[in-house]
């Protein structure tokens, strides 16, 4: 170490290494570009050590600088949680807390049923990001994360939500025009709505392959709210979650029992944040609210 080490610049760097970029990590921080920029030369002058590279898609920690914010995160959790016992954790669960989920869960399911955790905690604040992307906890991307998958890496704590049926759904107006398949051999011949191949943030939303190869989709999209739109439009074909068609009158189950898909849904939380009053208030509420919905999900 060269200089005197100041710890407020720690937040600083890891504002860089979450949003990997200085403007963004600047307006997160209500500073301006160059206040970061300075704060972490003067960490690294204070350090004798280079933290961050500047890369073709933004700022990249050097080995140096991932030690050092892996020790700032588990410093900040540890204060965040001294605060929330300081000021009581059965008297207030305060503070913002951020849930990633994928767009179909977070829009279809999970915002109408937030108001009543807010209600039940007015010093929440509640960011929900529904977005068709894998969320990076360890970057603090969320505090919380709804995943198709469980994690394969990480120091992340898993929660198993629930198992969901997803069918093939279509409008009346569709079907009477292009005629209901009656078996899994006439579906090539009908138009198909489904993922961007390249887009497909998860393998588990790669359902058309798995139903017949030889289904082409003629409307793709990233996200599940605008599949569920251009269906109900009547535009074609589309595999639906039955919690997001069973909301919608205007579709109708295609082949069901034959084409009948099963997935499951868990809540990703970092080992470090999980003990969090607020935290644990957002994940006990999401676990909650899924399993008393089962039916909805699992019909």
């Amino acid at each position: 170490m060269t200089g005197r080490l100041d710890w407020d610049d720690l937040r600083y760097l890891l504002a860089v290494a979450r949003a990997g970029r200085v403007s963004l990590a600047a307006k997160r921080l209500g500073v301006d570009h160059s206040t970061v920029i300075r704060r972490i030369g003067v960490l690294e002058e204070a350090l004798g050590a280079r933290l961050v590279d500047r890369g073709p898609t933004g700022y990249d920690l050097t080995d140096r600088g991932v030690t050092l914010v892996a020790a700032a995160e588990q410093m900040e959790t540890m204060a965040l949680g001294a605060l929330d016992q300081i000021t009581g954790v059965d008297a207030q669960i305060s503070g913002a807390v951020r849930v990633g989920a994928p767009d179909g869960f977070g829009t279809l399911f999970l915002a109408g049923r937030l108001g009543r955790l807010v209600a039940q905690h007015p010093g929440l604040e509640l960011q929900l990001i529904a977005m068709p992307r894998v969320f990076s906890l360890s970057k603090r991307e969320a505090d919380l994360a709804i995943s198709l998958s469980p994690p394969r890496s990480g120091r992340l704590v898993a929660t198993k939500l629930t198992d969901y049926k997803l069918g093939l759904y279509g409008t009346a107006a569709y079907l009477g025009q292009r005629g209901t398949p009656v078996r899994v051999e006439d579906l090539p011949d009908h138009t198909f709505i489904g993922y961007i191949d390249d887009l497909l943030f998860t393998p588990e939303l790669d359902y058309l392959a798995e139903i017949h190869p030889g289904i082409r989709a003629s409307l793709r999209s990233a996200g599940l709210v605008a599949q569920l739109q251009a269906a109900k439009s009547g535009f074609g074909l589309c595999v639906l979650p039955h919690f997001a068609a069973v909301t919608e009158p205007s579709l109708v189950p295609v082949l069901p029992g034959v084409v009948d898909l099963t997935r499951s849904l868990y809540m990703l939380t970092h080992a470090d944040l999980k003990d969090l009053p607020r935290v644990r208030a957002v994940s006990r509420f999401v676990v909650e609210e899924t399993r008393m919905a089962r039916e909805l999900f699992l019909p």
